[in-house]
Protein backbone atom coordinates (compact mmCIF):
# COMPACT_ATOMS: atom_id res chain seq x y z
CA UNK A 1 0.00 0.00 0.00
CA UNK A 2 1.30 3.53 -0.90
CA UNK A 3 1.31 5.85 2.35
CA UNK A 4 -0.69 9.35 1.75
CA UNK A 5 1.17 12.15 1.47
CA UNK A 6 0.43 15.91 2.28
CA UNK A 7 0.97 18.41 -0.64
CA UNK A 8 3.96 20.87 -0.51
CA UNK A 9 2.47 24.45 -0.76
CA UNK A 10 3.99 27.61 -1.98
CA UNK A 11 4.39 30.79 -0.05
CA UNK A 12 2.57 33.74 -1.95
CA UNK A 13 4.86 36.61 -2.67
CA UNK A 14 3.88 39.64 -3.90
CA UNK A 15 6.55 40.55 -6.52
CA UNK A 16 8.05 38.32 -8.87
CA UNK A 17 11.66 37.89 -8.77
CA UNK A 18 15.08 35.88 -9.65
CA UNK A 19 17.10 34.14 -7.76
CA UNK A 20 20.28 31.99 -8.79
CA UNK A 21 19.16 28.02 -8.96
CA UNK A 22 15.41 28.19 -8.88
CA UNK A 23 13.27 27.65 -11.29
CA UNK A 24 9.61 29.18 -12.83
CA UNK A 25 6.78 26.70 -13.99
CA UNK A 26 3.15 28.20 -15.18
CA UNK A 27 1.02 28.40 -12.29
CA UNK A 28 -2.30 26.63 -13.46
CA UNK A 29 -5.62 27.97 -12.73
CA UNK A 30 -7.14 24.54 -11.61
CA UNK A 31 -7.84 21.57 -8.97
CA UNK A 32 -4.48 20.37 -6.89
CA UNK A 33 -4.89 16.92 -7.06
CA UNK A 34 -2.59 13.75 -5.90
CA UNK A 35 -2.89 10.62 -8.13
CA UNK A 36 -1.52 7.48 -6.48
CA UNK A 37 -1.50 3.95 -8.90
CA UNK A 38 -0.86 1.24 -7.00
CA UNK A 39 -1.05 -1.81 -10.01
CA UNK A 40 -4.19 -1.19 -11.61
CA UNK A 41 -5.83 0.70 -9.19
CA UNK A 42 -5.56 4.38 -9.35
CA UNK A 43 -7.01 7.30 -6.95
CA UNK A 44 -6.97 10.91 -7.43
CA UNK A 45 -7.13 12.96 -4.02
CA UNK A 46 -7.62 16.35 -3.29
CA UNK A 47 -5.49 18.29 -1.27
CA UNK A 48 -8.30 17.93 1.90
CA UNK A 49 -7.53 14.22 1.48
CA UNK A 50 -11.18 13.49 -0.25
CA UNK A 51 -11.07 10.87 -3.46
CA UNK A 52 -12.09 12.40 -6.80
CA UNK A 53 -11.45 9.46 -9.02
CA UNK A 54 -14.92 9.20 -10.01
CA UNK A 55 -15.33 12.58 -10.94
CA UNK A 56 -12.45 12.63 -13.09
CA UNK A 57 -12.75 9.20 -15.19
CA UNK A 58 -10.88 9.77 -18.02
CA UNK A 59 -7.61 11.38 -16.09
CA UNK A 60 -7.55 7.73 -13.72
CA UNK A 61 -7.76 6.16 -17.09
CA UNK A 62 -4.90 7.76 -18.41
CA UNK A 63 -2.60 7.48 -15.48
CA UNK A 64 -3.88 3.56 -15.42
CA UNK A 65 -1.82 3.35 -18.46
CA UNK A 66 1.23 5.04 -17.45
CA UNK A 67 3.81 2.21 -17.57
CA UNK A 68 5.19 2.35 -13.77
CA UNK A 69 3.57 -0.36 -11.60
CA UNK A 70 2.92 2.15 -8.70
CA UNK A 71 3.68 5.94 -8.75
CA UNK A 72 2.70 8.74 -6.66
CA UNK A 73 2.28 12.20 -9.07
CA UNK A 74 1.32 15.88 -7.41
CA UNK A 75 -0.50 18.13 -9.74
CA UNK A 76 -3.33 20.24 -10.89
CA UNK A 77 -6.66 19.27 -12.96
CA UNK A 78 -7.08 22.07 -15.42
CA UNK A 79 -9.05 22.89 -18.41
CA UNK A 80 -7.46 24.75 -21.15
CA UNK A 81 -9.13 27.04 -23.61
CA UNK A 82 -7.79 27.87 -27.16
CA UNK A 83 -5.32 30.17 -26.37
CA UNK A 84 -3.96 27.30 -23.46
CA UNK A 85 -4.77 29.56 -20.75
CA UNK A 86 -6.19 27.49 -17.77
CA UNK A 87 -9.77 28.27 -16.78
CA UNK A 88 -10.45 27.37 -13.55
CA UNK A 89 -14.00 28.67 -13.91
CA UNK A 90 -14.93 25.94 -16.54
CA UNK A 91 -14.49 23.36 -14.36
CA UNK A 92 -16.66 24.72 -12.19
CA UNK A 93 -19.03 25.42 -15.10
CA UNK A 94 -18.46 23.82 -18.33
CA UNK A 95 -19.08 26.29 -21.59
CA UNK A 96 -20.33 24.10 -24.19
CA UNK A 97 -19.57 26.35 -26.70
CA UNK A 98 -15.94 27.70 -25.86
CA UNK A 99 -13.28 25.93 -27.54
CA UNK A 100 -11.65 23.90 -25.07
CA UNK A 101 -9.94 20.93 -23.79
CA UNK A 102 -11.29 17.99 -21.86
CA UNK A 103 -9.89 17.79 -18.25
CA UNK A 104 -6.21 17.05 -18.19
CA UNK A 105 -3.54 16.51 -15.10
CA UNK A 106 -0.82 18.85 -15.28
CA UNK A 107 1.72 17.01 -13.05
CA UNK A 108 4.63 19.16 -11.52
CA UNK A 109 6.46 16.42 -8.69
CA UNK A 110 6.76 12.82 -8.07
CA UNK A 111 6.50 11.70 -5.05
CA UNK A 112 7.03 7.85 -5.51
CA UNK A 113 7.84 5.48 -8.07
CA UNK A 114 8.69 2.24 -8.31
CA UNK A 115 9.14 1.32 -5.59
CA UNK A 116 11.67 4.13 -4.33
CA UNK A 117 10.66 7.57 -2.36
CA UNK A 118 11.77 10.09 -3.69
CA UNK A 119 10.46 13.16 -1.47
CA UNK A 120 14.00 13.42 -0.12
CA UNK A 121 15.64 13.94 -3.57
CA UNK A 122 15.99 17.38 -5.27
CA UNK A 123 13.57 18.87 -7.37
CA UNK A 124 15.71 18.82 -10.27
CA UNK A 125 16.09 14.69 -9.93
CA UNK A 126 12.25 14.17 -9.26
CA UNK A 127 11.29 16.41 -12.48
CA UNK A 128 13.61 14.68 -14.96
CA UNK A 129 12.20 11.00 -14.23
CA UNK A 130 8.78 12.80 -14.24
CA UNK A 131 9.09 13.63 -17.78
CA UNK A 132 10.13 10.46 -18.34
CA UNK A 133 7.32 8.63 -16.65
CA UNK A 134 4.42 10.76 -18.40
CA UNK A 135 6.28 10.96 -21.82
CA UNK A 136 3.65 8.74 -23.53
CA UNK A 137 0.33 10.41 -22.51
CA UNK A 138 -2.19 12.50 -23.69
CA UNK A 139 -4.24 14.04 -20.25
CA UNK A 140 -1.20 13.64 -18.24
CA UNK A 141 1.14 15.91 -19.01
CA UNK A 142 4.30 18.67 -16.74
CA UNK A 143 3.73 21.37 -15.98
CA UNK A 144 5.05 24.31 -18.46
CA UNK A 145 8.73 25.81 -17.44
CA UNK A 146 8.83 29.16 -18.04
CA UNK A 147 12.48 31.52 -18.67
CA UNK A 148 15.27 30.49 -16.35
CA UNK A 149 14.89 33.94 -15.37
CA UNK A 150 12.65 34.94 -13.11
CA UNK A 151 12.01 38.42 -14.17
CA UNK A 152 11.82 37.48 -17.61
CA UNK A 153 9.16 34.36 -16.76
CA UNK A 154 7.31 36.86 -15.49
CA UNK A 155 7.29 38.72 -18.66
CA UNK A 156 6.16 35.38 -20.30
CA UNK A 157 3.05 35.40 -17.75
CA UNK A 158 1.49 38.37 -18.56
CA UNK A 159 1.76 38.38 -22.33
CA UNK A 160 -0.09 34.84 -22.16
CA UNK A 161 -2.23 35.30 -19.78
CA UNK A 162 -1.22 32.84 -17.04
CA UNK A 163 -2.66 33.52 -13.64
CA UNK A 164 1.09 33.81 -12.47
CA UNK A 165 3.69 31.48 -11.44
CA UNK A 166 5.20 29.42 -9.06
CA UNK A 167 9.40 29.76 -8.33
CA UNK A 168 11.02 26.92 -7.03
CA UNK A 169 14.56 25.71 -5.53
CA UNK A 170 16.09 23.67 -7.50
CA UNK A 171 17.66 21.90 -4.88
CA UNK A 172 14.41 21.52 -2.71
CA UNK A 173 13.21 18.08 -1.59
CA UNK A 174 9.54 17.50 -1.08
CA UNK A 175 7.98 18.62 2.44
CA UNK A 176 4.19 18.88 3.38
CA UNK A 177 2.58 21.62 4.07
CA UNK A 178 3.86 25.20 3.46
CA UNK A 179 7.26 25.97 2.46
CA UNK A 180 9.46 28.87 1.04
CA UNK A 181 11.74 26.82 -1.28
CA UNK A 182 8.25 27.27 -3.19
CA UNK A 183 6.55 30.67 -4.03
CA UNK A 184 4.07 31.67 -5.96
CA UNK A 185 3.34 35.12 -7.67
CA UNK A 186 -0.09 35.79 -9.01
CA UNK A 187 -1.09 38.58 -11.14
CA UNK A 188 -3.06 41.20 -9.38
CA UNK A 189 -6.78 40.95 -9.82
CA UNK A 190 -7.47 36.96 -9.59
CA UNK A 191 -8.92 36.53 -6.65
CA UNK A 192 -9.41 33.89 -3.53
CA UNK A 193 -12.41 32.76 -5.22
CA UNK A 194 -11.33 29.70 -6.87
CA UNK A 195 -10.29 28.80 -2.94
CA UNK A 196 -13.33 29.26 -1.49
CA UNK A 197 -15.26 26.89 -4.03
CA UNK A 198 -12.38 24.57 -4.10
CA UNK A 199 -13.37 24.10 -0.19
CA UNK A 200 -16.86 24.19 -0.82
CA UNK A 201 -17.39 21.46 -3.33
CA UNK A 202 -14.79 19.19 -2.10
CA UNK A 203 -16.74 19.41 1.30
CA UNK A 204 -19.77 18.16 -0.14
CA UNK A 205 -17.98 15.73 -2.10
Amino acid sequence: MLSDYTPMAPTQVREPFHRDGWVYEEKVDGWRMLAYKDGSRVHLVSRNGRDHTRRFRDIAAAVSKLAARALVLDGEVAIYDEKLRSRFDWLREPDPDAVATPPMFMVFDLLYHQGRELTGRPLRERRARLEDVVADSDLVLPVRRLAPDGLEAWQQVMARGYEGYVAKEEASVYEPGPTRRWLKVKVPGWTLAEDRWQRRISAGA
